[in-house]
């Protein structure tokens, strides 16, 4: 995989005012509440725009963070990414990508990454990056297929863990191609938040933050560990942060169990910060993650973390220092856990300080960002179209270099 060398985006070498900004365009599917949606508006907004000029795409112009993005264009799949509306699709971006002059592309999802990489090819962008946020394990083996193939056609892959890296590795990718760059959290991640919910020295929360999308999040899982530690522990309250279409289901469950009157649903939130503020212990029972948003957003409001031992949450809980780590699916390990953190407060206390040191060191969005600008300006070098001693600065063409030295 890639080693980032120090580039001149980390060590403040900007373009002076001759300089011309480097078109970069960024694409993702919707602008829903997901993970890669929220590290694509993050990642979108922080970029240096002394250095590059960014313009925007998604497939569907749908979502709450629409209001974050401002001017973004569509490029409609029609249903399907391997029909004729979307083909027509990727021939308009095609267009696009050439009428902005863009040198750098880059997808941030599954879809995108099959709608823009053979567009920005087509379009002769001369770096053209793919994003693999997840395991891979979600997609169907033919979907699976068809985006390594996609990845083949790539300058780099953009992978959020070394787990997501590893399991393309395994696909049969070059470990030159793959690049790790971890979630970015905004500063607003570390501030001090008012709680969401009323402060209580008499209750300890334990919450969820998920959407309620996808039996693989493991929200079950989590009742019934609440189920066997409500009877013993009288102060602890249930958050589920979220929404979805399994809602109704986990809502019978929490009755079934005899939960009501312990079970909090606070709903689709965007105040998260604000929910972990109401929180003692964080937890992520998911059966497959490649690097959670909600783990990082959780070390950032200094709150321990209990998530499954799966993908790339090792790269990020560490075990009696951040949080805990339980085998994926074990209900008595996960209750066994939980309980270590219930029964001990300075312990709490000690790994959310733990957590939130780690998370503003590795974490923090200019740390990462930094990370993308010296990608792009690497790559871009590599191809001679910027001075890697000036790298905001374009490279003249090869006609311009020989009028010059003949007219010297």
């Amino acid at each position: 995989m890639t080693t980032l060398l120090p580039g001149a985006a980390r060590h403040g070498s900007l373009p002076t005012e001759e300089n011309v900004q480097l078109p970069v365009f960024l694409m993702t599917n919707t602008l829903e509440t997901g993970g890669s949606e929220r590290q694509f508006v993050t990642i979108a907004n922080a970029l240096d725009r002394k250095i590059f000029a960014v313009s925007l795409g998604c497939l569907k112009p749908i979502g709450l963070f629409l209001n974050e993005v401002g001017q973004i264009s569509h490029f409609p799949s029609g249903g399907s990414l391997f029909g004729f509306r979307s083909w027509r699709s990727r021939l308009a971006l095609s267009r696009f990508l050439r009428q902005k002059r863009v040198m750098v592309a880059q997808s941030f999802d599954f879809y995108s990454n099959l709608m823009l990489i053979p567009a920005a090819r087509m379009a002769g962008v001369p770096v053209v990056l793919g994003s693999h946020r997840q395991l891979g394990d979600l997609l169907t083996f033919a979907q699976f297929q068809a985006q390594t193939a996609g990845f083949r056609l790539c300058d780099r892959v953009v992978c959020n863990s070394r787990a997501a890296a590893t399991r393309l590795l395994q696909a049969g990718l070059s470990e030159r191609k793959l690049v790790v760059i971890p979630n970015g959290l905004p500063s607003g991640c570390f501030a001090a938040t008012a709680p969401a919910l009323p402060a209580d020295p008499q209750r300890l929360r334990i919450g969820m933050i998920s959407r309620m999308n996808h039996p693989v999040k493991q929200h079950e899982l989590f009742l019934r560990a609440a189920a066997r530690l409500a009877p013993r522990f009288s102060q602890l309250r249930f958050v589920l942060a979220g929404d979805g279409p399994l809602r109704p289901g986990l809502e019978a469950l929490v009755r079934q169990l005899e939960l009501a009157d312990r079970v909090i649903f606070l709903g689709d939130r965007r105040d998260i910060p604000a929910v972990l503020a109401s929180l003692e212990i964080s937890v992520l029972p998911s059966s497959s993650e490649s690097l959670s948003n909600v783990i990082l957003e959780s070390m950032a409001a200094g709150v321990p973390v209990v998530s499954a031992d799966v993908g790339g949450n090792p790269e990020l809980v560490q075990p009696g220092r951040t949080g805990f780590l339980f085998p994926p699916g074990d209900e008595l390990q996960f209750v066994a856990v939980l309980e270590t953190l219930i029964t001990q407060p300075e312990l709490r206390k000690k790994m959310g300080a733990c957590a939130r040191n780690l998370a503003l060191a590795e974490y923090s969005i200019p740390r990462v960002r930094d990370k993308y600008q010296d990608l792009y300006l690497e790559l871009l070098a590599g191809k001679g179209r910027v001075n890697p001693i000036t790298p905001g600065r374009p490279q003249p063409a090869v006609s311009e270099k020989r009028e010059s030295a003949e007219e010297s």
